[in-house]
């Protein structure tokens, strides 16, 4: 049995495509080549964070990111930025009787944005930097098996990625959903790991509704 249904966030909920664009413009590369080499160092199986490095040598992240809080200018993401299929394949979940939860690798200030877009409708929101941890870590997910109310052979975890999302979880004894969308998922989705280890996978988040009420009624 399936009961509560926990999602990633970058390119699962959110579309990343105007984050990684105000990134380009932050390192003065025009987008279509940061997007370019992007798609290069996950296709070579590199952390995405490389690419940032590829520009600009010694690059800090964390530093870079409050460097452009300060200058007014801080990662945002909003309504806009959410897939089209997510809000009716909360609701839809959510009238199924199921728990869930949005877990993922992202700061304390996307965390209050998360907060404010999604408070009515999940049950947790958690980050890695609540935790202090993150993805692929198993100790991620052990924190997420932690604070959702069912056993851990009975949750969910949506996401993009073989690597951070899919993976790991499947090692934490979770059941997953490989949602095709983002870079990720388009560069790793004819792998043969993305293709045997998923519990399911997905064109939108809308099938998740119907599958689980499958795989639930063959589990009785």
């Amino acid at each position: 049995m399936i009961r509560a249904v926990i999602f990633d966030v970058g390119e699962c909920l959110v579309d990343e495509t105007t984050e990684y664009g105000t990134w380009a413009d932050w390192l003065q590369v025009p987008r279509h080549t940061f997007a370019a080499m992007f798609g290069a160092v996950i296709a070579q199986g590199r952390d995405y964070r490389e690419t940032f490095q590829e520009f600009r040598p010694g690059f800090d992240l964390y530093a870079e990111r409050e460097a452009r809080a300060a200058a007014g200018r801080p990662e945002h993401f909003g309504e806009s930025d959410l897939y089209p299929d997510v809000r009716d394949a909360l609701a839809a979940l959510r009238a199924d009787g199921l728990w869930l939860g949005i877990a993922g690798n992202q700061t304390t200030r996307a965390g209050k944005i998360l907060r404010e877009l999604f408070a009515n409708d999940v049950d947790l929101i958690g980050t890695s930097d609540d935790w202090g941890a993150s993805k692929p870590d198993l100790e991620f997910f052990q924190r997420v098996a932690e604070v959702v109310p069912a056993e851990v052979d009975e949750m969910l975890y949506v996401g993009d990625r073989i690597d951070n999302d899919i993976r790991p979880a499947a090692a934490a004894g979770m059941h997953t959903a490989l949602v095709h969308r983002g870079p990720w998922a388009t560069i790793q989705w004819n792998s043969e790991d993305a293709q045997k280890l998923p519990t399911f996978r997905v064109e939108s988040l809308l099938e998740l509704s119907g599958l689980i009420a499958q795989f639930n009624a063959q589990a009785h």
